[in-house]
């Protein structure tokens, strides 16, 4: 029998192609290979399967728990939004309109009033300058650089020297007795009008929608987290009945803690988020809905007064297109129809007396107004223009006394439903405050309570 020569070069070993794939090193493959025997090994025995199954739910715990605290913590962000970021700029683009359109008035009343401007006259209306002024470099300090709102408020910026030249214009002239002063005050009313007042109403559409977003964004259910929560109380109930039906003990204190615990950020999760669509539904409907149909009413109030006011300032210089009737009369008859119409819809959508009651002010105001306006335009067809003068801008039973009744009836229920808004959209806010963090740590606290109730069954197999 011939044996092979000591030393002698071995026929090397082929490799097994099932358990040896291509570019796996064979150290690697015998590893991965013996943990899962190993694996296969532990899952046949009672201790085994504890193990496994303990990690997986205490992994389901703490995925529940990361899922909770990201969502949640967007749509608190977006609930903190509505609160801190989008109503506010809302507001301070109806704040631009109205103190850019209650200029246009003021100028036009201290025109009408002669060469010697009431003090009071131009302090308004260099306060109004003022605020619009500010208030557009707040709200360029709030908005994206490239966004809808930013080329608004650029607009305006532009726009706004360019009227207040005219308006001096206008007053310079109209100091010296000449006519030239009323078409350099027409034609700022044009500017401000058909360029100023559109661009400011732009930048309110822009916020508002944002502020709208925001809102619907916080109100969307986190189904995710929901889903996560019904999956792991689940997962728990399932665990302890196969530990009652294994082991006939009914309690298991570990499981029992940790179901505990993902019970309390369901119920926790579901009563919050409910709240706070509750809330921020109430804060939209009512709120927001009053407020942009307020501000409407306000904005047709200040229209209306300025137009009023260019009708004696132009003395019939300005016809319709058809030349059939005055354009600034007819811009105060539609105006003073747009008011009225606001007016009732703000009466229904007023929630309560304290809602109610001031517009309610404002509509007798306004009747009052239209009547005292009828007066003062019969004085004028009779061609005595100071009588009628007197009848718009005087210190007693004027339009412009009924126009300050509406302007401050409106003022009154504005501030009623902005409290409204603010009290309702911080209720949501507050609703959702803190169930991030505390879903969190009750996450971390169920999964350990998973854990030590495992473990406590595996201590009674040694």
């Amino acid at each position: 029998m011939t044996h092979p020569p000591s030393g002698g070069t071995r026929t090397p070993r082929t490799p097994d192609p099932v358990s040896a794939p291509a570019g796996v090193p064979a150290q690697r493959r015998t590893t991965w290979s013996a943990q899962a025997e190993r694996l296969r090994a532990v899952a046949t025995t009672e201790p085994g399967r504890l193990q496994i199954i303990g990690a997986v739910l205490a992994l389901l715990v703490v995925a529940f728990g990361a899922v909770t605290t990201l969502e949640i913590s967007s749509r608190a962000s977006s609930a903190d939004d509505v609160v801190s970021r989008s109503q506010p700029l809302s507001a301070d683009a109806a704040d631009i309109y109205r103190f850019l359109a209650d200029a246009d008035t003021t100028a036009a009343s201290g025109f009408l009033a002669g060469a010697q401007e009431p003090e009071a006259v131009g302090r308004q209306y260099r306060k109004d300058i003022e605020e619009a002024a500010r208030l557009l470099v707040k709200a360029s300090g709030s908005t994206e650089a490239d966004s809808a709102s930013s080329r608004e408020i650029a607009t305006l910026n532009k726009l706004l020297p360019v009227y207040t030249g005219l308006i001096e214009r206008a007053r310079a002239n109209n100091r010296q007795g000449l006519p030239l002063g009323g078409a350099y005050l027409r034609y700022a009313n044009q500017k401000m009008t058909g360029e100023m007042l559109p661009a400011a109403e732009r930048l309110y559409a822009a916020e508002t929608g944002r502020l709208e977003t925001d809102s619907a964004d916080a109100r969307q259910w986190p189904l995710l987290s929901l889903g996560a929560g019904v999956l792991v109380l689940g997962a728990l109930v399932w665990m302890q009945r196969r530990t009652y039906r294994r082991t006939n003990r009914v309690l298991n204190h570990g499981l029992l803690a940790a179901t505990a615990a993902a019970s309390v950020v369901v119920l926790w999760l579901a009563v919050g988020h409910t709240v706070a669509r509750a809330e921020l539904r109430s804060a939209m409907a009512h709120g927001q809905a009053s407020l942009e149909v307020l501000n409407d009413a306000r904005i047709n109030s200040l229209k209306a007064r300025a137009n009023e006011n260019l009708t004696l300032v132009a003395r019939g210089a300005v016809l319709t297109p058809d030349g059939s009737a005055d354009q600034y009369e007819a811009d105060y008859t539609t105006g003073m129809k747009a008011l009225r119409d606001r007016l009732e819809k703000a009466g229904r959508l007023a929630d309560d007396e304290s809602g109610k009651a001031p517009v309610l002010a404002a509509t007798e105001a306004v009747t009052a107004w239209q009547a005292r306006h009828r007066e003062a335009r019969a004085t004028d067809d009779r061609g005595d223009y100071d009588g009628a003068l007197q009848q718009i801008i005087g210190s007693e039973g004027s339009t412009g006394q009924s126009f300050q009744r509406v302007d401050a009836a409106l003022e009154e229920a504005l501030a009623h439903e902005q409290g409204e808004f603010g009290s309702a959209a911080k209720g949501a806010r507050g609703a959702l405050r803190g169930l991030p963090t505390g879903a969190a740590a009750l996450a971390v606290l169920g999964a350990a309570a998973v854990i030590v109730g495992v473990n406590r069954r595996l201590s009674e197999y040694r």
